[in-house]
Protein backbone atom coordinates (compact mmCIF):
# COMPACT_ATOMS: atom_id res chain seq x y z
CA UNK A 1 0.00 0.00 0.00
CA UNK A 2 2.81 3.02 1.07
CA UNK A 3 4.88 1.92 -2.60
CA UNK A 4 1.59 2.24 -4.16
CA UNK A 5 0.32 5.08 -2.57
CA UNK A 6 4.36 6.21 -3.03
CA UNK A 7 4.50 5.65 -6.48
CA UNK A 8 1.20 7.78 -7.28
CA UNK A 9 2.82 10.76 -5.08
CA UNK A 10 5.57 10.76 -7.67
CA UNK A 11 3.98 10.39 -10.77
CA UNK A 12 1.39 12.77 -9.96
CA UNK A 13 4.60 15.28 -9.22
CA UNK A 14 6.12 14.49 -12.43
CA UNK A 15 3.24 15.33 -14.25
CA UNK A 16 2.19 18.63 -12.31
CA UNK A 17 5.92 19.64 -13.25
CA UNK A 18 5.40 18.65 -17.02
CA UNK A 19 2.46 20.59 -17.09
CA UNK A 20 3.85 23.88 -15.03
CA UNK A 21 7.38 23.01 -17.73
CA UNK A 22 4.75 23.53 -20.58
CA UNK A 23 3.38 26.66 -19.03
CA UNK A 24 6.57 28.06 -18.62
CA UNK A 25 8.33 27.56 -22.16
CA UNK A 26 9.70 30.55 -23.36
CA UNK A 27 7.86 32.89 -25.82
CA UNK A 28 10.32 34.99 -27.50
CA UNK A 29 8.99 38.73 -28.10
CA UNK A 30 9.93 40.92 -31.23
CA UNK A 31 12.43 43.43 -30.56
CA UNK A 32 11.86 46.94 -29.65
CA UNK A 33 13.79 50.09 -29.74
CA UNK A 34 17.16 48.49 -29.90
CA UNK A 35 19.37 49.22 -32.59
CA UNK A 36 19.69 46.36 -34.77
CA UNK A 37 19.82 44.78 -38.26
CA UNK A 38 18.63 41.37 -37.38
CA UNK A 39 21.71 40.38 -36.24
CA UNK A 40 21.69 41.01 -32.38
CA UNK A 41 22.91 37.62 -30.71
CA UNK A 42 20.06 37.82 -28.12
CA UNK A 43 16.07 38.57 -27.44
CA UNK A 44 15.29 42.05 -25.90
CA UNK A 45 12.48 40.35 -24.31
CA UNK A 46 11.54 36.80 -23.34
CA UNK A 47 8.19 35.64 -21.72
CA UNK A 48 8.52 32.50 -19.70
CA UNK A 49 5.27 31.65 -17.68
CA UNK A 50 4.39 35.09 -15.92
CA UNK A 51 7.79 36.26 -16.08
CA UNK A 52 9.26 38.39 -18.59
CA UNK A 53 12.91 38.75 -18.87
CA UNK A 54 14.11 42.50 -20.49
CA UNK A 55 17.81 42.41 -21.73
CA UNK A 56 19.61 45.21 -20.36
CA UNK A 57 19.09 48.52 -21.74
CA UNK A 58 20.91 51.34 -22.68
CA UNK A 59 20.11 55.13 -22.92
CA UNK A 60 20.31 54.92 -26.61
CA UNK A 61 18.10 57.39 -28.91
CA UNK A 62 17.95 57.96 -32.50
CA UNK A 63 21.22 56.33 -33.32
CA UNK A 64 23.18 57.36 -30.33
CA UNK A 65 24.14 57.34 -26.44
CA UNK A 66 22.20 60.01 -24.94
CA UNK A 67 24.25 63.29 -23.64
CA UNK A 68 23.44 64.76 -20.26
CA UNK A 69 25.52 62.54 -18.12
CA UNK A 70 24.50 59.78 -15.73
CA UNK A 71 21.24 61.69 -14.22
CA UNK A 72 20.06 61.78 -18.40
CA UNK A 73 21.35 58.31 -19.39
CA UNK A 74 19.51 56.33 -16.36
CA UNK A 75 16.30 58.34 -16.95
CA UNK A 76 16.60 57.85 -20.54
CA UNK A 77 17.26 53.97 -20.34
CA UNK A 78 14.16 53.79 -17.33
CA UNK A 79 11.92 55.34 -19.93
CA UNK A 80 13.06 52.85 -22.41
CA UNK A 81 12.24 49.52 -19.79
CA UNK A 82 8.77 52.10 -19.65
CA UNK A 83 8.67 51.36 -22.99
CA UNK A 84 9.04 48.03 -23.57
CA UNK A 85 6.95 46.92 -20.85
CA UNK A 86 3.60 49.29 -22.03
CA UNK A 87 4.53 47.42 -25.58
CA UNK A 88 3.60 43.76 -23.41
CA UNK A 89 0.77 45.50 -21.18
CA UNK A 90 2.74 45.67 -18.45
CA UNK A 91 4.13 48.66 -16.07
CA UNK A 92 6.92 49.91 -13.78
CA UNK A 93 4.94 48.75 -10.89
CA UNK A 94 5.05 45.02 -12.57
CA UNK A 95 8.90 45.10 -12.29
CA UNK A 96 9.93 42.64 -9.82
CA UNK A 97 13.82 42.51 -9.99
CA UNK A 98 16.31 45.15 -11.45
CA UNK A 99 20.19 44.61 -12.00
CA UNK A 100 21.66 48.09 -12.47
CA UNK A 101 25.45 48.04 -14.58
CA UNK A 102 27.26 51.10 -13.63
CA UNK A 103 30.49 52.02 -15.55
CA UNK A 104 31.79 54.01 -11.96
CA UNK A 105 30.31 52.86 -8.99
CA UNK A 106 30.82 56.98 -8.20
CA UNK A 107 27.52 57.58 -10.44
CA UNK A 108 25.87 55.06 -7.63
CA UNK A 109 23.92 58.54 -5.86
CA UNK A 110 23.04 60.52 -8.81
CA UNK A 111 21.61 57.39 -10.47
CA UNK A 112 19.53 56.52 -7.57
CA UNK A 113 17.74 59.67 -7.34
CA UNK A 114 16.59 59.43 -10.94
CA UNK A 115 15.65 55.23 -10.05
CA UNK A 116 13.54 56.37 -7.35
CA UNK A 117 11.43 58.63 -9.41
CA UNK A 118 10.67 55.65 -11.76
CA UNK A 119 9.61 53.53 -9.28
CA UNK A 120 7.13 53.30 -6.68
CA UNK A 121 7.15 51.96 -3.32
CA UNK A 122 7.12 49.07 -2.53
CA UNK A 123 10.55 49.44 -5.09
CA UNK A 124 11.36 45.93 -7.13
CA UNK A 125 14.44 44.00 -5.55
CA UNK A 126 17.85 45.42 -7.26
CA UNK A 127 21.28 45.05 -7.69
CA UNK A 128 23.51 47.32 -8.48
CA UNK A 129 27.04 46.45 -9.50
CA UNK A 130 29.74 48.26 -10.83
CA UNK A 131 31.37 46.79 -13.95
CA UNK A 132 34.50 47.75 -16.12
CA UNK A 133 33.09 49.00 -19.01
CA UNK A 134 29.56 49.04 -21.08
CA UNK A 135 28.61 48.56 -24.59
CA UNK A 136 28.93 52.00 -26.80
CA UNK A 137 30.30 53.70 -23.75
CA UNK A 138 27.35 53.56 -21.94
CA UNK A 139 27.76 54.97 -17.85
CA UNK A 140 24.76 52.69 -17.27
CA UNK A 141 23.09 49.62 -18.55
CA UNK A 142 19.84 47.79 -16.34
CA UNK A 143 17.98 44.87 -17.21
CA UNK A 144 14.86 43.84 -15.06
CA UNK A 145 12.25 41.08 -14.55
CA UNK A 146 8.91 42.15 -14.69
CA UNK A 147 5.49 39.86 -13.38
CA UNK A 148 2.14 39.33 -15.33
CA UNK A 149 -1.11 38.55 -13.38
CA UNK A 150 -1.67 35.45 -13.40
CA UNK A 151 -5.15 36.16 -15.13
CA UNK A 152 -3.52 38.02 -18.00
Amino acid sequence: MRRTRFLFLTVAGILLASASLAQMSPKYLKKFHDPSDGRMPFSTAVRAGDLLFLSGALAYRDGKLVDGGIAAETRVTLEIIAERLQEQNLGMSDVVKCTVFLADIDDFAAMNEVYMEAFSPPRPARTTVAVSGLALDAAIEIECIAAYDPGR
